[in-house]
């Protein structure tokens, strides 16, 4: 294939598909101090990215993450059923979840949509806590 073959390939690809998301960042902020996350390049991050910015009250969940409900279901994507401190994941398609400590999920799995850039320790602490979620531009 010749490079201007390659090259229109690849233009309307990126037409069809969007531009790649992989430098997406959005801000998570609550009373407990805040973290930025970088956002997978997925069609449930790109879900997630068209809603914000968002107040979410979060509950903490078997002392692992804390998760709410999100206002809109998110876009399907592939799952996985292990998750790591600091990523952040969709538990069926509307709950938005962080997750502090290392562990598994039971099957269907979460969607990882992105991953807290440093530690996610802030949040791992009892109790519930409301967290503004914004794109950082």
């Amino acid at each position: 294939m010749s490079k201007l073959a390659r090259l229109a390939v690849l233009t309307a690809f990126l037409v069809i598909t969007g531009t790649s998301m992989a430098t997406e960042r959005i801000r998570i902020s609550s009373p407990w101090g805040e973290v930025t996350a970088r956002l997978d390049d997925n069609p449930a991050a790109r879900s997630l990215l068209r809603m914000l910015p968002l107040d979410i009250p979060m509950d903490d969940h078997l002392r692992q993450e804390k998760t709410s409900r999100l206002p809109t279901p998110l876009a399907e994507h592939t799952r996985t059923l292990d998750f790591k401190s600091g990523d952040l994941g969709v538990w069926g398609n509307n709950a938005f979840v962080i997750y502090y400590t290392d562990g598994t999920v039971p099957s269907p799995g979460i969607i990882r949509i992105g991953r807290v850039e440093g530690s996610a320790g802030i949040f791992n602490r009892p109790g519930p806590v409301t967290v503004k979620v914004e794109r950082i531009r």
